[in-house]
């Protein structure tokens, strides 16, 4: 069943008007009619199983038959802070951590980041990431759209996260896998940060910086991993650990 999301503000009583891009998609993509049954988000956990009562011109009515909570979403929330990537990386990036489970993106600029991104552009990039991220909201089935945050810089990033209960560090220097698994197997809090190094890694004051923020400092293994590939690994841990039935 396709699924979508609207705000609050669209859901009175026993109906929900979508409205926006969406309306476009299932008129003249999908090519739904009226009596058929769509999954609607209110983006707060709360699934809504509908049918269409009337497609309109720039809006869509729907009914809805039941309302039940989103079973898609981990009790704990994770934080990826993520150091901006070479290309379209950034769009793999934030496509694949939202169907892992993640909760909030914050690009970072770090000393080793090659990309130069200024307001303007920077600007049209954060809106084509959350697009990216409601796209994959919608594809994953998941309760709420992720947001990509403001671009911060790394002394910004390690502030922002200091509200977090942990932040993990994954630094190509670690040693000790057995301390990894012991630390990611014992687990038990409700915010995660975990913070990943651009293509030339973290610098060494980055890593004293984050050390002095009692950040947690794990290896994932004996290779190095590309940035696009160190954050899907360790979220992917971190979901298969915190997963509930």
């Amino acid at each position: 069943m396709h699924r979508f999301f609207v705000e609050p503000n669209q859901i009175i009583e026993d109906e929900i008007r979508i409205v926006g891009d969406d309306v476009k998609h299932i008129k003249n993509v999908l090519r739904m009619n009226k009596n058929d049954e769509i999954i609607i988000c209110d983006g707060h956990s709360n699934d809504y199983y509908c049918i269409i009562n009337s497609i309109e011109g720039d809006y869509i009515n729907t009914k809805i038959v039941t309302k039940k909570q989103s079973v898609t979403e981990l009790n704990t929330k994770i934080y990826l802070f993520q150091a901006l990537p070479k290309q379209a990386k950034m769009e793999l990036i934030v496509q694949k951590a939202v169907e892992l489970g993640v909760y909030e993106i914050i690009p970072v600029i770090t000393e080793r980041s090659v990309v130069k991104i200024n307001k303007q552009n920077g600007t049209k990039k954060l809106a084509r990431w959350n697009k990216v991220a409601e796209s994959a909201a919608k594809q994953s089935k998941r309760g709420i759209i992720p947001v990509v945050n403001e671009i911060m810089n790394f002394e910004e990033a390690i502030e922002y996260s200091k509200q977090l209960d942990t932040i993990i560090v994954p630094y190509e220097n670690a040693k000790n896998i057995t301390e990894t698994k012991e630390f990611i197997n014992n687990l038990d809090c409700k915010r995660i940060g975990v913070f990943i190094g651009p293509e030339g890694g973290f610098s060494l004051n980055e890593i004293e910086e984050a050390k002095s923020s009692e950040a947690n400092i794990i290896t994932l293994g004996k290779r190095i991993l590309r940035t696009e590939t160190a954050g899907l690994a360790i979220l992917s841990l971190l979901m298969f650990q915190l997963e509930e039935e």
